[in-house]
């Protein structure tokens, strides 16, 4: 039985995974042929999206996924953002009885969130964890996304990819 470390392993996270709050928000077909997304049409206000980062937990120390990056493709339509803020959150799962507690992961990403990250155009927005670590079978994790929007802003998510270390 061998043992596995690879520290290239990817996740496609599609558009109908995103969880959106505030604003109106329909999936459709992407401006590119054979893609789809998930689009908040206009309207000044603050956008949440949450993206799952469904990768393979484990109940042993240093098994399973470690998450080192995730990146969300995404498009700005019509008019800049005032700004797109990316979070990451850790959720750990409360026993019968107990609520669940999040604690927010240290995390840094790429693009400038008022500037870079919200102007007019097509993006590929990086965030990396700080300090990686894995993942119990206890917790699960998170992106959330606050993009406050202009009155005309259109925005558009494609989906996103979770890059982490699997360890077996």
């Amino acid at each position: 039985m061998g043992y596995v470390h690879d520290t290239h392993m990817q996740r496609f996270i599609p558009p109908t995974m995103f969880h959106e709050i505030t604003g109106t928000w329909a999936k459709a077909a992407g401006n590119v042929a054979h893609t789809i997304v998930t689009q908040k049409v206009a309207g000044a206000e603050t956008a949440t999206v949450t993206i799952p980062l469904a990768v393979p937990g484990n109940s042993i120390d240093l098994k399973g996924s470690k998450i080192d990056s995730v990146e969300v493709d995404y498009e700005i339509l019509t008019a800049a953002a005032t700004s797109i803020t990316a979070t990451v959150w850790k959720i750990a799962r409360g026993a019968d009885g107990a609520v669940a507690v999040a604690t927010q992961v240290t995390a840094t990403q790429d693009l400038t969130a008022a500037t870079d990250a919200a102007d007019v155009d097509q993006h590929a927005l990086t965030i990396t964890i700080t300090t990686p670590e894995y993942i119990d079978d206890d917790d699960y994790w998170f992106v959330e996304l606050a993009c406050v929007c202009a009155g005309t802003t259109v925005l558009e998510f494609l989906g996103a990819q979770v890059n982490y270390t699997l360890r077996a």
